[in-house]
Parts: structure tokens; sequence; C-alpha cells
């Protein structure tokens, strides 16, 4: 069994009875009274974030996690369909467990991450940086197109709504941060 030192952020822990992902710790040695670990958990069923704190030492169950590549397929009433790109064994995904899902892309491949000992999907993966087209946006104003702090709103080619400087236009290939959905740069090809 792991104790409070072995945490570290992206480690899956078993916690009250559920499954948890460590975003973010601290440990903490206040000048009085005993050492603690601050700790941002995020939960793998509902994707809700808690904050929780744990005495310093104590016992925490480590669960093992298992990535595997995916390509996705299409949607449909049951959720995400992917497919293993060795195999080709094909699964079907709830929505709830894929963040930002609408920068899904079909033939993408993401990271499915498995609990090991039950054989279960936990969360899907993507890429941290995804090539999107520019599907519609409004046209920038004339003498506000060079500065890229004034932002306009962009639809890309997977629905997706996204904030975007203002020298972007239809059809140009972009650069997305998939973590935050932020615009990163615009792709040359």
């Amino acid at each position: 069994m792991a104790t409070t030192t072995d945490i570290k952020n992206g480690l899956t822990i078993e916690y009250n009875e559920q499954l948890f992902q460590i975003v973010s710790f601290q440990h903490v040695k206040p000048g009085k009274g005993p050492a603690f670990v601050r700790t941002k958990l995020k939960n793998l069923k509902t994707g809700r974030t808690i904050d929780n704190t744990f005495s310093s030492g104590a016992k925490i169950t480590i669960v093992r996690i298992e990535r595997r590549p995916y390509q996705y397929l299409y949607e449909d009433e049951a959720g995400f369909n992917f497919m293993h790109t060795e195999s080709f064994e094909q699964i079907s995904i709830a929505k709830v467990l894929v963040d930002n899902s609408d920068l899904l892309k079909e033939g993408q491949v993401v990271e499915i991450n498995y609990h090991v000992d039950t054989e279960t999907p936990l969360t899907v993966e993507m890429p941290a940086f995804l090539e999107l087209k520019v599907a519609s946006t409004i046209t920038g104003e004339k003498g506000n197109t060079a500065s890229s702090t004034a932002l306009k709103p962009a639809i890309l080619e997977t629905g997706a709504e996204i904030m975007v400087p203002m020298f972007i236009n239809e059809g140009d290939l972009l650069k997305i941060d998939s973590r935050d959905r932020s615009y990163s740069e615009r792709v040359k090809k």
C-alpha cells in the first residue's frame, strides 16, 4: 500500500470507494502541527473536481491504469465509437467520459485509460494539440487584424466554437490546445 509521499499529478487512486485522478497537490509543513498534503481530485466517473487534504504519511490505494490507443469512428445514440488501432476491436464510450467531445474529428487517434483490474474504460484523452479547420467566422475589421489581442468567435470543422485572433479567416488550419480549448497558432502547409 502506498502513502502520501507517492502522490504525483496524474496518479489514479481509490478514495471513498470511487476512482479519482490527482489533478494537483501541494505538500504543506506548517510551523505548528503535523505536515499534510492538499490535493485536487477529479472523480473519473462524474468528472467533478473536489479538494481534499490527507495527513502526511496517510495510506492511499493506487489504481493501475493502462493507456490504449484508439481511433475515433463516429457518434451515435449510445455514445462515441472507437476502434483499437492494433486489434481493431470496437467499443462504445459514454459521452460523459469524453472531455471537450466537440473537438473530436473522425479518424483522430486518442488514448483511452483503462482500469486494469476490471478492464473498464475510465477516460478518453485527446492529444494536447489538434489541427482543425475553421468552418466559419466573421471577417476582421480593417485596421483591427494586425493585433492578436482582439478575439472573435470561430466555428471549427467539428462544430466546436472557440475564440481566435481577428486575422483568422474561413478555411485556415489552426493548432488548438485541447486542454483549455484555446487557439495556439495558424498552421502553414
